[in-house]
């Protein structure tokens, strides 16, 4: 009955509502936690000295803590992987959802889209036996570990989610918009830049800015891979150790409550902030393309 129906889409409504309500709530928990442990670390270094310290010796007598090379390996390793897979996962999405016949569509994205259940170890495993050595040969190096080998790993694992959701995007596109470029003497290529990008540019942005999120807080392809190295980077080629890597080989040999365990979390802060301002920029960019594509 009509009663009943009602009564179910108010329930669905309240069960939707909550699972939001729920999202708010753990993530705000996690924040939480994050200001109560690694905030009290700053008792210790200050700020400044924490974020452009360039020594990191937790177990030394004192101890120091300085995460500039950490810090710096991670925008490398992120800006990187980046270069690589963006334009490979706008090409391949522009190919599926504008070029490719429906047959190989069917069968490419589903294949593109299982890279993404690969974990992450084995990625690693394959940056080591693979990459790494082409790396070390190809730029005559030392040791093939380094921010390079990592970026390009990241890049692969970045990939599936950039081809999927901008393939999604492009394809929801109106077709009549294709059409009007069409009957105005644009070519399939100028319609793609120049028709289809712009009207799919917040699924686009989104997807980019998931990729950076990702790439970001991704953690044992970057620690077997990248090079272990706490120095400073100059180059993407030299050994390093992103925030994330610096966490996971760390945060076992810490004592509880202790400073090392205290900037381990302050390390994890910084993480979160650098991954909420990636999606306050992404919202900002999505809604002024938005305006400018309608107007």
């Amino acid at each position: 009955s009509l009663r009943q129906r009602r009564l179910w889409e108010r329930a669905i409504e309240a069960f939707i509502a909550l699972n939001g309500i729920l999202a708010i709530v753990i993530l705000m928990a996690i924040f939480a936690l994050l200001v109560k442990e690694g905030v009290a670390a700053f008792s210790y270094t200050s700020p400044w000295d924490f974020l452009l310290g360039r020594r990191w010796y937790p177990v030394s007598d004192p101890p120091t803590f300085g995460i500039l090379g950490f810090f710096v390996a991670t925008l490398l390793v992120t800006l990187v992987s980046a270069v690589i897979a963006v334009p490979i996962g706008l090409g391949c999405a522009a190919y599926l959802s504008e070029v490719a016949p429906s047959r190989v569509r069917e069968i490419v994205k589903p294949l593109i889209e299982l890279l993404a259940g690969v974990p992450s170890v084995v990625m690693g495993f394959i940056g080591l036996i693979v990459v790494a050595p082409l790396i070390r040969d190809m730029f005559h190096l030392n040791t093939g570990l380094c921010g390079l080998s990592a970026a390009i790993m990241l890049a692969f694992m970045k990939v599936p989610v950039i081809v999927s959701i901008s393939e999604d995007s492009l394809r929801a596109v109106p077709q009549h918009y294709r059409e009007a470029s069409y009957a105005l003497g644009a070519t399939k290529w100028q319609t793609i830049i120049h028709v289809c990008f712009p009207g799919a540019i917040s699924g686009i942005t989104a997807a980019v800015m998931l990729g950076l999120a990702l790439a970001i807080g991704e953690t044992m392809a970057v620690l077997m891979v990248a090079g272990g190295a706490t120095g400073v980077p100059s180059s993407p080629v030299d050994p390093m150790r992103p925030m994330t890597a610096t966490i996971a080989a760390e945060i076992n040999n810490a004592v509880q409550g202790g400073l090392q365990y205290r900037a381990l979390f302050a390390i994890g802060l910084l993480l979160f902030v650098m991954t909420f301002l990636i999606n306050v920029v992404a919202d900002w960019v999505m809604e002024r393309q938005k305006r400018k594509f309608l107007t």
